[in-house]
């Protein structure tokens, strides 16, 4: 895929002798001129404020983390879109109706942008690694202010800078990352659990995914600098940690920077790592998404089943049961390696929760490779699967053959919907009438009286608490089950 840098940062803004040259020092000192401004705009009887609207996977919701804690670092305070003089979309490209989304949105605010000439609107993530969607947002969407891409995050201050005071479009996209800034003080939803990632990047490059092309080859991060962030998480009171790449399994790929850790134990990964994250003080739970099933190893296994702070839920995609599809795939397993796998895992952790993504709909299937998908979903018994038709994605293999009929396609879907369901809502029952540790999250949004939390299996549990409980462990019994959550009542300890 073509890529080129687009960038019309003032050239002062590089080279000139009272800016920093190195980062993170550069964006801190745009950062504090930010501030002040914000801060002149205060003094003047006028808030600054700032909306982020993130598309896409948990990886994208992370990244919006961090540019809220950079936002209010500033000195913006977060309000609704259509409130906002400061809006951000942090844009996903997997499917084709995240454009469409986008784009709504974009013609939702022109008018509000035409009302309030300050109004400052910015795209960022996977959508602007695409060259040829860049062109159509500059043309057809000119009022959009800044654009940058997956690569330069920590430029967000800087961005903005030369947005305000140049009073011009700031565009700078990367076709590769030229350094690695991790943003501190990131904003999180939940004060009690944050994302961590280890990883940036794939490899695996699916037929029909974008995601090689928009976020880079894999790179990881040393364990001494995500052992030493999940330490400051958990000193800010963190309980439950989410290690996150695009495949963790592969993690130990192209390392960031030296790691006397790698050097002192080459063979060191994703098993060793999550080990290590283990024994780390003050963490109560430890997550990790996403695997790829062929990475998966028995090793990995055993690190879950020895160690108690890991939960017990592995989302493992597997995109299509038929080996023939898989192979068109890219995915390099089979449909029996995989049902192998979830055996082993379900050997060793009977108690697992698995879940999948399955893909209906891709290029050349026929009806025995969806019998195929229908077989490996009865024979699996997942917990909840993910559904979703195949969305053609310009720029990948796939997208130049055949495509199967919309008709056939839908058809497929609503019938792979039917067992999905019933075999999820008899799974997910299993726990009624046993007792699960529930870390307390928020108010239930229907019932002020209630409690909504999540098991460490990733069910969610509604039951009678107050807010003083939320971020806590609580014993809950499960005395009912509906479907994909639970009711429940606290135990008395």
């Amino acid at each position: 895929m073509d890529q080129r840098i687009i960038s019309n940062i003032p050239e002062e803004y590089h080279v000139a002798e009272d800016i920093p040259v190195t980062e993170p020092e550069r964006q801190a000192f745009f950062l504090e001129r930010i501030h002040t401004y914000v801060e002149q705009n205060r003094a003047e009887g006028r808030s600054l404020r700032y909306a982020i609207v993130t598309f896409g996977c948990q990886m994208n919701a992370y990244d919006s983390e961090r540019m809220k804690g950079l936002l209010e670092q500033m000195g913006y305070e977060e309000a609704p879109e259509e409130e906002a003089d400061l809006v951000i979309f942090n844009t996903c490209t997997v499917r084709e109706n995240a454009n469409q989304r986008l784009y709504g949105h974009l013609g939702q605010l022109k008018p509000l942008k035409q009302q309030n000439r300050n109004m400052i609107i910015g795209i960022c993530g996977c959508m602007m690694q695409q060259p040829e969607i860049v062109a159509y947002i500059r043309k057809s969407f000119s009022f959009v202010d800044i654009l940058f891409g997956t690569y330069n995050l920590h430029r967000l201050p800087e961005l903005l800078y030369v947005r305000l005071y140049e009073e011009k479009h700031a565009i700078e996209i990367l076709p590769e990352p030229k350094e690695h800034v991790e943003i501190k003080g990131a904003k999180r939803k939940f004060p009690f659990k944050s994302g961590v990632n280890i990883m940036y990047g794939c490899n695996n490059f699916c037929t029909y995914c974008i995601v090689p092309y928009v976020r880079g080859r894999e790179r990881s991060r040393t364990p001494e600098d995500i052992l030493k962030d999940v330490r400051s998480l958990a000193e800010d009171g963190v309980r439950e940690i989410m290690l996150l790449g695009q495949n963790v399994n592969s993690y130990g790929t192209n390392f960031m920077e030296p790691s006397e850790i790698i050097a002192a134990n080459p063979e060191y990964s994703f098993p060793e790592l999550l080990e290590d994250v283990c024994q780390l003080p003050g963490i109560d739970r430890v997550r990790f998404m996403t695997s790829h099933p062929k990475d998966l190893s028995d090793r990995l296994i055993q690190v879950i089943q020895r160690n108690p702070k890991i939960c017990r839920h592995i989302h493992l995609p597997m995109q299509s049961g038929s080996t023939e599809v898989l192979r068109k795939m890219n995915r390099r397993y089979t449909k029996e390696q995989y049902l192998a796998l979830v055996e082993r895992i379900r050997a060793s952790l009977p108690d697992i929760s698995l879940t999948t993504d399955i893909m209906v709909g891709f290029p050349g299937e026929t009806e025995e490779d969806f019998q195929d998908t229908l077989d490996v979903v009865r024979k699996a018994e997942f917990d909840q699967a993910y559904t979703f038709i195949y969305s053609r994605r310009t720029g990948t293999p796939a997208a130049e053959w055949e495509q199967v009929p919309d008709d056939v396609v839908k058809d497929r879907f609503n019938r792979l919907l039917e067992v999905v369901n019933e075999i999820a809502h008899r799974r997910c029952g299993r726990f009624e009438g046993t007792t699960a540790e529930v870390l307390a999250e928020e108010q239930n949004a229907q019932d002020p009286g209630l409690l909504t939390g999540r098991m460490g299996n990733n069910l969610l549990v509604h039951f009678p608490g107050d807010p003083s409980q939320i971020g806590t462990m609580v014993q809950v019994s499960l005395t009912k089950a509906h479907g994909f959550y639970y009711t429940g009542e606290p135990v008395k300890v």
